[in-house]
């Protein structure tokens, strides 16, 4: 039997994602109560409205979030976000920086790797911003070097934040990688090759939007 498992968090009203970032604000554009005396038949509908930044929940950078010229959401090939062969490594408890070191194990034909480092635990706390997991320069242009489509963890960032530079971004990104941050439940999957998916909306001039993450399992 395949299994889905969801790897997203979900979007909250007032729940905040990233340090600095609006929260999102979800209410009704149309009520129940105002559709109910549109139709004879009693249906009633609900029309939301939410009011938000690009970086929500989880999320994917496509190139143009780091690059003026690069793709943006509507641009990018759905190949390069769904159905991925996909494999899961873990690096819980290791430092904070992760090397390509551990790359070593991943299985060739690889085209999205997932970095399981524990971090979704402290999602919608104050650790959360804290001196969190985040990719090493070597081990960003390592997963270049193997051709992979994507890159994702469940972390609150793939950078380390309280640096003032972007290496990674601009690494991955730069090469058409793509990006997926503030995963969860990837402990689940760890050692373990999927079928994995995270597509976004195609919204033109725009280079960042949530996704609904989910992983396929045999």
């Amino acid at each position: 039997m395949r299994k889905i498992i969801e790897l997203c968090h979900e979007i909250k009203h007032g729940e905040e994602t990233y340090p600095g970032l609006p929260a999102p604000h979800i209410c009704d554009f149309w009520s129940r109560d105002d559709s109910a005396n549109k139709y004879e038949d009693g249906s009633t509908f609900q029309i939301g409205k939410i009011t938000m930044v690009a970086n929500t929940g989880t999320y994917l950078d496509a190139p143009f979030h780091r690059f003026e010229e690069g793709a943006d959401l509507a641009a990018i090939e759905p190949d390069s976000f769904a159905a991925l062969n996909a494999y899961c490594l873990s690096v819980a408890g290791e430092d904070n920086v992760i090397g390509s070191e551990h790359l070593a194990e991943i299985p060739s034909g690889t085209e999205a790797v997932l970095f399981f480092t524990g971090w979704d635990k402290h999602w919608a706390t104050d650790k959360y911003a804290d001196e969190h997991p985040y990719l090493s320069e070597d081990c960003a242009r390592e997963l270049v070097a193997m051709g992979v489509k994507l890159a994702g963890i469940d972390s609150i960032n793939i950078d380390n934040i309280h640096h003032p530079s972007r290496p990674i971004h601009t690494i991955l990104l730069g090469s058409g990688v793509l990006i997926v941050e503030h995963m969860t439940r990837l402990d689940e999957l760890v050692g373990k090759s999927f079928e994995f998916h995270a597509a976004p909306a195609p919204v033109v001039g725009m280079g960042t939007f949530p996704v609904r993450a989910y992983a396929i399992v045999d």
